[in-house]
């Protein structure tokens, strides 16, 4: 058969899916004619749908150094760049086809390898350029509505994604990427759960949209499905699939073996070990000081910075040079003025690639890089999965492992990681004395506290509260909440704002319960002062499972606010036992669900009893573990000190207590 003839019987196997027939006659034409342009460039084409990437690259490239001026070649080589990484070489190679043959889909296509570049402005440029030429190209709009929504721009994201849908419904990734501006932009749960739910429905292998519909029902404590969809989840999770993130397992599992599962699903997945060159120890023995850099991107007004501050502004210097690894916390605030006076160096990567970051973190030479974010708030997963650093370590932002071999250690205590539970771990597990969450003694100011009445609050009740976000809360810990309202006459659940339709729900599982919704209250939201001023007004905290309250609860025991907690069993649902203990309040950890509400209610009864925990509380809160920010950093200190000491020495990272 002529060549021709067999090339376009290839061709047109390729076309209908037939992959492995097509692959076939396309070797047998190169068999005779080892240069021919249009196989080699089509069996690239073809390797590509295979996932052979660089194979891909390789016959692209031979492809076009015959015919260097494709216009098509060119689109695909671009392609397997972006595919493979290589943004820089990709938009090059679309800006020449373009040349040739200006295009709507090469356009959509270039914009997306700037986006890989993180040259958001430009990308958003080459979509508007896109939809000049081709108004209707649902591509480019859905392209144009994510790099909108990562530049700030939440209604203009919405607009485009709005354009995309009228002209395709069914487009899968802009209903996704629509319900998630609805969630994080504009706090819409109702539209955002309707969005995933079709998404889902039309495609029900997308990656992690069964997490995420469950965390956003969570959000308006959405329980009616809950059983049967964690269930699935976990079902999924056992399986390897891509069925939800670790964050938002952490408020649905008490199970550690799944999280840690949960948590190598998605950093295989998204954040695979980067191929790059080992630090030697030989270029950093003569160094006086150990470069200690933090890497976040809440160097603001959030938790980790309020528990944090103190103890970057108590490092050694003698020992640590303090080098914040900026992640685009974008805040003008005092919390952040009150950071860039403390470090050494202020690194910004918020506007650059991953590698990029990598590298500007190799080039300051940062000994040890702590991770405050792990898969929560702004993270970089992505940078840390590069190695800029020879010491890489999980703290404090994530309350578990991130299951990737290039984090070496984790910093936690006796309580949240128990000895014999290493194991749920990828990281070496460093054990603190005390409890290992830090707190700031000294910045941690209170306004005024408010009259019960300007809180909306009866003057008389008995105050149960809850400031934990809305989905951590789960009808286990509801039931429990509302028993113990119905055994203390007149009493009051005080619970944090949530956006709409929380309020609502939280009414009717009140009254099916039995308890009159007047019986809840909320507190909307307010700048820390005034929030830990009014948490006094509060008679007791109430903790919940499967994830405690963290920085709730020390808000809480600053406040002078005790905190009765049920000791969970994974990390998340440890941590209020921690603080407690290190408080030396023993008495306010229970051990099941039946302790949990008999200790609530006689303390809501027995008023001398809780008079007296509460005395005991303020005794302690000036000489206690948790709020001694600098035994805290000599004891943290302490931990940098080995694990570099192990580095330098050419050991292996290996779990050890301080």
């Amino acid at each position: 058969m002529p060549s021709g003839d067999l090339y376009g019987q290839a061709a047109s196997l390729h076309q209908r899916g037939q992959l492995a027939e097509a692959e076939s006659l396309y070797l047998q034409i190169l068999a005779g004619a080892p240069q021919a342009f249009a196989p080699r460039h089509m069996l690239g084409v073809l390797r590509a749908q295979q996932g052979r990437i660089e194979e891909a690259r390789t016959l692209i490239a031979a492809a076009l150094q015959e015919n260097p001026k494709d216009a098509g070649a060119l689109v695909n080589y671009g392609n397997v760049l972006t595919l493979l990484g290589r943004f820089v070489e990709a938009v090059a190679s679309y800006d020449r086809a373009l040349a040739i043959a200006p295009d709507a889909d090469t356009l959509t296509n270039r914009g997306n390898a700037l986006q890989g570049l993180n040259r958001l402005e430009d990308a958003l440029a080459s979509y508007e350029t896109a939809l000049a030429r081709d108004p209707n190209n649902v591509q480019a709009l859905f392209k144009r509505g994510v790099v909108l929504g990562e530049l700030g721009r939440a209604d203009d994201a919405l607009a485009s994604y709005d354009r995309a849908l009228a002209l395709q419904p069914g487009h899968v990734e802009t209903l996704n990427n629509r319900g998630y501006v609805w969630w994080l932009s504009k706090h819409r749960y109702a539209p955002a759960i309707a969005d995933l739910q079709k998404a889902l429905a039309l495609a029900p292998d997308i990656p992690y949209a069964p997490g995420g519909v469950l965390h956003l029902k969570m959000y308006v404590t959405e329980w009616e499905e809950l059983e049967p969809q964690r269930a699935a989840i976990a079902q999924g999770i056992r399986d390897g699939r891509r069925v939800a993130r670790p964050f938002m397992l952490q408020a649905l599992s008490d199970d550690p073996a799944e999280l840690q599962a949960c948590a190598r699903i998605y950093a295989g997945d998204l954040y695979p070990q980067a191929a790059v060159a080992a630090h030697n120890p030989a270029t950093r023995k003569g160094a006086t000081k150990i470069r200690l850099g933090y890497l976040s991107g809440e160097f603001r007004e959030q938790a980790t910075a309020i528990l944090m501050a103190g103890l970057y502004e108590r490092h050694d210097r003698e020992r640590f040079e303090i080098i914040a690894v900026d992640n685009g916390s974008a805040a003008s605030c005092t919390m952040t003025a009150r950071l860039k006076k403390t470090f050494d160096q202020w690194i910004e990567i918020g506007g650059l690639t991953d590698a990029q970051a990598a590298a500007k973190i190799r080039a300051a030479e940062i000994d040890i890089l702590v991770n405050l974010n792990g898969y929560f708030g702004k993270h970089r997963m992505g940078v840390f999965a590069q190695r800029p650093a020879p010491v890489q370590v999980n703290y404090l932002g994530f309350p578990g492992t991130l299951g990737a071999p290039y984090m070496d250690y984790i910093i936690a205590d006796a309580v949240v990681i128990p000895q014999g539970e290493a194991r749920f771990y990828d990281e070496q597990v460093v054990t603190l004395p005390g409890s290992y969450q830090v707190n700031d003694d000294r910045g941690r100011p209170i306004s005024t506290p408010p009259s019960r009445r300007d809180a909306g609050l009866p003057e008389d009740a008995f105050i149960f509260c809850n400031f934990n976000q809305s989905y951590k809360l789960t009808p286990g810990t509801f039931d429990s909440w509302m028993r113990i309202l119905k055994q203390v006459d007149g009493s009051v659940l005080w619970l944090l704002e949530a956006a709409a339709p929380f309020a609502e729900n939280i009414a009717r599982h009140a009254q099916a319960h039995g308890v009159a919704p007047e019986r809840i209250a909320f507190a909307p939201d307010r700048p820390p002062d005034q929030h830990l001023a009014r948490l006094s007004l509060a008679d007791l905290f109430l903790d919940g499972l499967p994830y405690n309250a963290h920085t709730t609860a020390s808000d809480a025991l600053w406040a002078g606010v005790p905190v009765l907690t049920c000791r969970g069993t994974a990390f998340p649902g440890r941590v209020a036992t921690s603080v407690l203990l290190a408080t030396g309040l023993p008495e306010l950890v229970t051990e099941n669900t039946v302790d949990y509400e008999v200790l609530a209610v006689s303390l809501a009864k027995k008023t001398n009893d809780l008079k007296a925990i509460r005395e005991k509380l303020a005794k302690n809160r000036a000489t206690c573990a948790l709020f001694d920010t600098d035994r805290f950093r000599r004891n943290m200190e302490t931990a940098y000190l080995e694990m570099w000491r192990r580095w330098l020495a050419g050991e292996t990272a290996e779990a050890f207590a301080i």
